[in-house]
């Protein structure tokens, strides 16, 4: 009698093998991808990114929304980054100011709360313009460029975060230089997530760029700029 023979393994040795094979290959194709998007914004934003006391002056500070808290008081994030713009406009560096970010909802508006933040701190009303629409940071670079016709400004937000920024707008048509803050690197743990998670940004900057794709929300030509730098 002939022997039975036992079903072999091969082919769940080849499937093996191919998965480890495309697991590698993906995770090289990413770490490459990550590295020259991050390579690309350092290389954009070098060579303009300033402190409040030396950055060159600009019409118009523009300063990107972060989170705001259910009370509609602006995170210690982001009220750092609208000190440094009434910083900037106190001292004569920049005319007007920008305020750029969510209010998707009715129920959270990021520009509104940035612009009682300011007011509340001596900031005269007629010189903070509200974008509504300014959902990432390309949004609000391509907005401040198309919507509000800004062709020179100085981009304020935390330092980690202000080389995309301003790579990005000046991709975009913005003649930028950036102010970053500091002060809340206290706040170690927020501090590390949002540092790190910009290697994955800078990919998606990268993408957005390359796409050209338009903001959620375009829109016609707003003056509020214009008239902000005409008082």
């Amino acid at each position: 009698m002939s022997r039975l023979r036992r079903p072999g393994n091969g082919g769940a040795a080849r499937w093996l093998r191919r998965a480890v094979l495309a697991i590698a290959v993906g995770t090289a194709v990413g770490l490459v991808t990550t590295v020259a998007s991050v390579s690309w914004v350092r290389s954009q934003a070098e060579g303009h990114l300033f402190t409040v006391e030396d950055v060159p002056e600009a019409p118009v500070a523009l300063v990107l929304g972060a989170q705001v808290d259910r009370d509609g008081v602006p995170s210690a994030f982001l009220a750092a980054r609208l000190e440094i713009a009434r910083q900037l406009l106190a001292a004569g560096r920049v005319r007007a100011i920008l305020v750029s970010g969510d209010h998707m909802d009715w129920d959270y508006d990021e520009p509104g709360a940035m612009r009682r933040w300011l007011v509340d701190r001596g900031v005269a009303p007629e010189k903070v313009v509200l974008d509504h629409a300014g959902f990432d940071t390309y949004d609000s670079c391509f907005r401040a460029k198309r919507i509000f016709g800004v062709d020179r400004a100085t981009v304020v937000t935390q330092s980690f975060h202000l080389p995309r920024a301003v790579a990005l707008c000046r991709r975009l048509g913005v003649d930028a230089n950036g102010v970053g803050d500091e002060t809340v690197r206290r706040y170690r743990t927020a501090w590390r997530v949002g540092s790190t998670r910009e290697h994955g940004a800078c990919v998606k900057a990268a993408w957005d760029v390359l796409s050209g794709r338009d903001p959620v929300h375009l829109g016609r030509r707003e003056s509020g700029v214009d008239d902000a730098l005409r008082d």
